[in-house]
């Protein structure tokens, strides 16, 4: 499978996702910000970085590159996209994820290794990720605190969009398992096509053991599941 990993100015994740698709044996490029098609790619990753320095604010200059209008054609006609920290700002800002990453409750940037619960095994994302299996995963951001009103909330709840909570080593839900204060500990959603998703922690930056973990691997190879489900002409795939 051929995966676009995209480049904007400043983004410093994107050579590390190159690398972690690469070692699971799947092809992957750079696509530069100015690129306007995405037809050649299976599946893209927006990844992580200061994209345009974070003027403005997270993700607000990227989203008006050239690439995220390929990007926005290529999510609506079912592509699969996965936005990593900055890219999962991204696309909030663009609207192809509900709601948004605001301050760290803390007012501090937080840099350690957090365990990820994955609360459904019914998307592209995570449908390779074994149930009641807490995943270990760096994050490495000031603006992680995911904020969206209580209608929203709800809505993603109820249609099983939230797909990875921040917890605890066994597990649990607890207010000091999150690293910025997200509502509901959400970690990670998709949109309600379920061909969309960002989460803020780095599953490039744990895959493999030299890196303390190669939970990172089961997200990618759910998204490879997925893809691999769809040109053999089946349905999509669920836990």
């Amino acid at each position: 499978m051929h995966f676009a990993v995209l480049q904007f100015p400043a983004s410093n994740c994107d050579q590390d996702a190159v690398y972690a698709l690469r070692r699971l044996g799947h092809t992957a490029e750079l696509v530069w910000h100015k690129v306007a098609t995405l037809e050649q790619a299976a599946a893209v990753i927006v990844p992580g970085g200061f994209s345009y320095g974070d003027y403005l604010r997270t993700g607000a200059i990227a989203r008006f590159s050239p690439v995220m209008q390929a990007l926005q054609t290529f999510a609506a006609n079912g592509g699969l996209v996965l936005g990593i920290c900055n890219g999962f700002q991204i696309l909030c800002e663009a609207h192809l994820l509900p709601g948004a990453l605001v301050r760290n409750r803390s007012l501090q940037f937080r840099c350690e290794q957090i365990f990820l619960r994955t609360a459904t095994g019914d998307s592209p994302f995570t449908c390779r990720i074994p149930a009641d299996r807490p995943l270990r995963l760096p994050v490495a951001h000031g603006e992680g605190c995911y904020y969206a009103d209580d209608a929203t909330l709800t809505e993603l709840a109820a249609n099983h969009q939230i797909l990875w909570q921040y917890c605890d080593a066994r597990g649990e839900l607890t207010d000091d398992a999150s690293p910025n204060g997200s509502l509901r500990n959400i970690a990670g959603i998709c949109n309600a096509q379920r061909n969309v998703a960002g989460l803020m922690p780095h599953p490039e930056r744990a895959c493999e053991p030299l890196l303390g973990s190669e939970d990172g691997c089961l997200i990618f190879a759910s998204m490879i599941h997925t893809l691999e489900r769809r040109a053999a002409g089946l349905g999509s795939p669920s836990r």
